[in-house]
Formats: structure tokens, sequence, C-alpha cells
């Protein structure tokens, strides 16, 4: 008995000791947790939103399938900024400039900044649209939202506001209890989800590129590599930081999931096939899944326009201010990067003061900014496979050969989306 009372004794330690290791590795990740969480869920933008709702609509569960492929696309790519910035310890546009020289950092300054201008914009409608269902007009809502963001970006240093951006992306999950209160048919869910439906009709085939073409674009790399760099992360930091970056992905595409279903479970399933904003979606789900499922769809389509509103333009004045060598970074105060902080400015005022003036053409804006995203996305992921596979840049953390065949292979399929997304914007899907 007494053996048996010693040796129960001696595993307490051992357990302990256990608990005292996991809890050493979760504060480990907490301590690196952010980037890569928060540059994916703004992915989930008010056009995002709008592309997984007429996804729902127009077909109920059969584009769900798409959502796989996706993540894994997305994770491939956005490991590799992540790496980048973890190793080098410089930003995507700095690692571009250094390495292929000044004209092409100047194309891609350029036309992301362009691209980026009309996705700005489109955040700002998104916010319009989402305020314009409780009833509060643009041009409350929208100097408002503006003047917040500019406010908690500037005023603020790298910490707190992260911890902000992170408590927006948690509010994602609005969707996933919308979905719920719709009372989708969860077995139809899953088996579309895990086997794929071929259409060949021209709306099922704008939809998947769109769902899929859409997931990765060039913002998304040049900011996560910023913020990798400006937290400090490092080489012995990097693999917490992979799994940041890994569930963010998931996370992503799991909040995803959700708006297909509940409109799948709501629109689709009563005929109404037809939406044109985010907001649609929302007040057409108020008469058929309840008061609770609209304010929460609403809640969480004006949480990401706000988060996009803030991400998209620190995107760009990353991207620029690399480019041209000057001081970048939301830990510096105002005196000691004004380019990077000037240049802030200047694209949420003008974003938000485009959306106020009365009858501008914002879908063709917005258009024009997709095919500007379209273009650059092929030469921002053919310089990230050239730059993660130099020897003297990456040493030891750059590609394998495993990981090259599904890093070109993923490339040379979102280049091929991406070119197939275009085609149907111009021809308007015909």
């Amino acid at each position: 008995m007494k053996l048996k009372i010693f040796k129960r004794d001696l595993s307490l330690p051992r357990r302990v000791a256990g608990f005292g290791v996991l809890k050493y590795r979760l504060l480990a990740f907490l301590a690196v947790f952010g980037p890569g969480f928060i540059t994916a869920n703004v992915d989930n933008d008010p056009g995002g939103i709008l592309t997984y709702s007429q996804a729902g609509a127009k077909f109920g569960y059969a584009l769900l399938w798409t959502l796989i492929p996706t993540t894994i696309a997305l994770i491939v790519v956005q490991e590799m900024a992540a790496r980048m910035g973890a190793v080098t310890g410089k930003g995507l546009a700095d690692l571009i400039r250094e390495e292929f020289g000044l004209r092409a950092t100047f194309f891609v300054m350029v036309v992301l900044g362009v691209a980026d201008f009309g996705n700005i914009m489109a955040e700002f409608a998104g916010l319009a649209s989402g305020m314009g269902i409780f009833g509060v007009s643009k041009y409350l809502v929208v100097p408002l939202g503006a003047a917040i963001v500019w406010f908690v970006v500037v005023r603020g240093t790298y910490k707190p506001v992260e911890r902000i951006l992170i408590l927006f992306s948690l509010i994602y999950f609005t969707y996933p209890v919308s979905a719920l209160l719709a009372h989708p048919d969860w077995h139809q869910a899953l088996k579309d989800t895990f086997v794929p439906q071929i259409s060949n009709h021209a709306d099922y085939i704008v939809l998947v590129v769109g769902l899929v073409g859409t997931t990765i674009t060039p913002w998304m790399q040049f900011y996560l590599q910023a913020s990798i760099v400006e937290k400090g992360i490092g080489k012995r930091q990097y693999a917490l930081c992979r799994w940041d970056v890994v569930l963010g992905c998931i996370v992503t595409d799991v909040i995803a999931f959700f708006i297909v279903v509940a409109c799948a479970a709501t629109l689709y399933t009563s005929g109404n096939h037809n939406i044109s904003d985010a907001a649609d979606a929302a007040l057409a789900l108020k008469p058929l899944a309840g008061r609770w499922a609209f304010l929460l769809f609403a809640v969480g389509l004006v949480n990401a326009a706000l988060l996009s509103a803030a991400i998209l333009p620190l995107a760009t004045a990353y991207n620029i201010c690399e480019g041209l060598g000057v001081e970048s970074g939301v830990n510096k105060k105002f005196s000691e990067a004004p380019t990077f902080y000037w240049i802030y400015t200047f694209l949420i005022a003008g974003g938000a003061g485009f959306v106020l003036i009365p009858h501008l053409p914002l879908i063709k804006l917005i258009l024009f900014s997709q095919v500007a995203n379209g273009v650059l996305l092929p030469f921002v992921l053919i310089f990230m496979l050239k730059l993660v596979n130099k020897t003297e840049l990456m040493g030891t953390y750059k590609n394998s050969l495993a990981g090259n065949i599904i890093a070109w292979s993923t490339s040379a399929i979102m280049i091929g989306l991406t070119v197939a997304l275009i085609w149907t914007q111009i021809t308007g899907g015909s």
C-alpha cells in the first residue's frame, strides 16, 4: 500500500511539470499571436461577404467544397510571407527593392496603391451599406468611421492597436451564430463540403472563380510580412508564428462556410437568389431566420468594413514606404515616420471622401481595383517564390522541393483563376 501511495505522489510533480510546459507554450504562442490571424480575417471584407452570400443564395450548399482548396492555397502563400518576414527581418517591398531593383518596386507600388485605393472605397461603401440597415446616413457614419480608424492607428502603438484588431476579428463569430439561428440542413451542408458538385452554368463558374480567385490578394502578403517584422518575430519564434498563420487561414474560411450556410438555409430555400449587396443578405434574413440572425449578420458586416478600412491603408503605406526606403511602422510617432502616416491619412480621407460623392459609380471603381489586384497578383507570387528560394537570403529556411511543388502549383492555379476572374468581370460573366 505504501508503495502505491509513493507512486501516486511521484506522479503529481510530473503532471504539474507537464502543465507548466503546456502553460509556457501557450504563453509563447500568445506572444506571437496576431499578424496571421488578423490578416486572414480581413480577407472576409464586405466584398468577400457579398461573394459568400451570393454563393449561398444562388446555389445553396453546392459551392461549399471550394473552401477546402481555398484554405490550402491561403495557408501556402501566407506561410511563405510570414517565413520571409521572420527570417530576413524585412518587409516584402523591402526585399523586392533590394533583390529586383527600383523598376519592379515602382510597378508594385503604383499598381498596389491604385488597387488598394479602390478596395478602401469598397470598405467604406460597405460601412455605409451596413449602417444603412439601421437607418444611419452614410454622411454621418462614413466620416465617423474614418475618424475612429485613423485615431486608433495613428495615436496608438503596435501592441494596443493589434489587440483592438484581434478583438474586431473575433466579432466575425457572429456569423456562425447567425447560421445556427437559420436552422440549416447540416447533413447536406457537410456532404457538399466534401463532395464537389460541378456545373457548367455560367453563374456557377463565375462564383467558383470569385470564391477561390479572390482569396489571395496582393495587399495581404505585404501587410502580413510587415506586421511580422514590426512585431519583432524572428527565427526563434517562427515555428509558433506559423501556427498563428494556419489558425487564421482556417478560421477565416470557417467563417466563410457559415456565411454561405446562413444564406443557403434562408435565401436559397425561399427562392431569393439575387442579391446585389451584402446588406441585402442581412435584410433578407430577418423574415426568414429571425431578428437576431439579421442583427448578427449586419453587425458582422459593419465590423468587417471597419477592420478592413483600418488594415488596407496600412498595407499600402507599408508597401510604399518600404519601396521608397523610408521609415514606417505603427510603433513610430508621426514625427518619426511622417511619410508613412501621411500616406495612411490620405488613403483614409480619400477613400471615405469618394464614397460621399453623390452618384459616383462605385461599382465601376471597385471593379477596376479588382482588375488591378488581378494584374499584380501573378507578379507578387512570382517575386515571393523567387525570394523564398534564395539560399543567400533564406538559408536553411528556403522552400523544400515538396514545398516548391505545392507553392508553384498553388501559384499557377491562383494565376489562372485570377485571369479567369478578370475575364468574367470584363465580359460580365458571359
